[in-house]
């Protein structure tokens, strides 16, 4: 018979169980399995599959009484470093969706609402076209292998019982402004076309009064919008590949010690 000990029972439990925390708490945050349409227990389960396929690849885990107040802490720091790190991908496909929002609202198709089953929003329509478009991009180049791995190297950066620099903590909220611009820069050329078609039939209305404005603009905003859409969506490949490979390398390098 084998006999184990408290402390070997302790350190085998937490060997699974830090991994567990922390990337479940990513794959929570981050899009695509992290969305409301993945059932919990299936999020759960896959978080506890690769926390046992993964647990030889990591450091030692501290050993810690389950039941302490030192635990409680360890399993908030390893949850809010599974969010942060989730987050830096969920922010990436924000990008695209806003996106799609600002080119709704310039085309006049704001009032076309579609439910977002992943944020458990209402979006418009374009948004949730570029969110599902950049999905299917992202699983193609294999992100969510990539992801995986570096969540799970987190570990020898930040191992359980340290958390993240205050240099890293700053870099990951300035990322939100990097998002806001990035959907912005993404968006401009359609808007500036939009803002010119809009500029011209504002000039046909104070020349030609008697025209109505409003019966021709919007038909026509809406046509030179797809136009803009068709040739936008030849550049999102290249500008998603781009926003992702920033993406993963800031999730490395913050790996890296910063």
């Amino acid at each position: 018979m084998f006999d184990f000990t408290a402390a070997e029972f302790t350190a085998w439990l937490g060997q699974i169980w830090w991994p567990f925390v922390r990337l479940g708490s990513a794959l929570m945050a981050m899009p695509i399995i992290g969305g409301s349409s993945m059932p919990v227990q299936i999020r759960i389960g896959l978080a506890m599959l690769i926390s046992i396929i993964a647990a030889p690849l990591m450091p030692a885990m501290p050993q810690v009484d389950p039941l302490s107040a030192q635990a409680i802490i360890y399993a908030g720091q390893q949850v809010l470093i599974g969010v942060l790190l989730g987050l830096q991908l969920e922010l990436l496909f924000a990008v695209f969706t806003t996106m799609g929002q600002i080119l709704s609202m310039q085309m006049g198709l704001g009032m076309a609402m579609m439910n977002d089953p992943v944020n458990g929003v209402s979006v418009p329509a374009m948004g949730k076209y570029y969110q599902l478009y950049t999905f299917m991009l992202f699983l193609s180049l294999d992100g969510h292998l990539v992801a995986l791995e570096i969540f799970v190297r987190s570990f020898d950066v930040w191992p359980v019982g340290t958390f993240m620099s205050q240099a890293a903590l700053q870099t990951l909220v300035l990322r939100f402004t990097w998002m806001m611009a990035a959907a912005l820069l993404l968006a401009l050329p359609a808007v500036t076309a939009m803002l010119l078609v809009n500029g011209a039939f504002g000039m046909m209305n104070r020349a030609a009064p008697q025209l109505n404005v409003f019966a021709l603009g919007f038909p026509m905003t809406m046509l030179l919008g797809l136009v803009c859409l068709l040739i936008s969506n030849s550049g999102i490949p290249e500008n998603f590949v781009q926003l992702c490979s920033e993406t993963l390398e800031l999730m490395r390098y913050l790996e890296g010690g910063v």
